[in-house]
């Protein structure tokens, strides 16, 4: 297993993420919120025009996650003053349950190291029992709910959680 981590930069990359984006949404998140509320969030939050923004104007980084050179997922977060916000953390649902979300880990504390940020959070929806598990396992703690108004008469009904990490520098 050959897992490398490629920062999205041209618009190529750019469109392969936003692609990744529709199809993992699309598959796993039916279970969870309504077609329509999935498509006005990827348009929303992960279509091209809308990660462009994120990393030219706000401060996002993204990565394609790869296997032997082959697109399996992708990580979006945004380094802040003391904390990372890991904002995107998606896997094709083939890949899901070999281990990738450790590597996935494992490289978000070298972004951490890199940046001398001691901890990550996320949001996660309050009702992604898989999710949730995952992140639990990886050390992560629920530290508070919250309801966001998204528009278009949509909420993100979620937990944050967040992960204290020890900087090795």
């Amino acid at each position: 297993m050959k897992i490398t981590f490629k920062r999205v930069e041209t618009e190529a990359e750019i469109n392969v993420v936003a692609q990744l984006a529709s199809e993992i949404w699309n598959d796993y998140y039916i279970s969870l919120i309504s077609r329509e509320q999935i498509e006005y969030m990827v348009e929303k939050y992960q279509s091209v025009h809308a990660i462009s923004d994120q990393i030219q104007e706000e401060g996002y980084e993204y990565y394609l996650m790869q296997l032997n050179g082959q697109d399996v997922g992708y990580l979006g977060v945004k380094p802040e003053e003391d904390k990372l916000f890991l904002s995107k953390f998606y896997i094709l649902k083939d890949y899901r349950g070999k281990g990738y979300a450790s590597v996935g880990m494992a490289f978000l504390l070298q972004i951490c190291n890199a940046h001398k940020l001691s901890s990550i959070y996320l949001t996660v929806n309050r009702f992604n029992d898989a999710a949730i598990a995952v992140y639990e396992k990886k050390g992560f703690k629920k530290v508070q709910t919250q309801v966001a108004d998204i528009g278009n008469g949509y909420v993100m009904d979620d937990y944050i959680m967040e992960k204290e990490i020890a900087l090795a520098y």
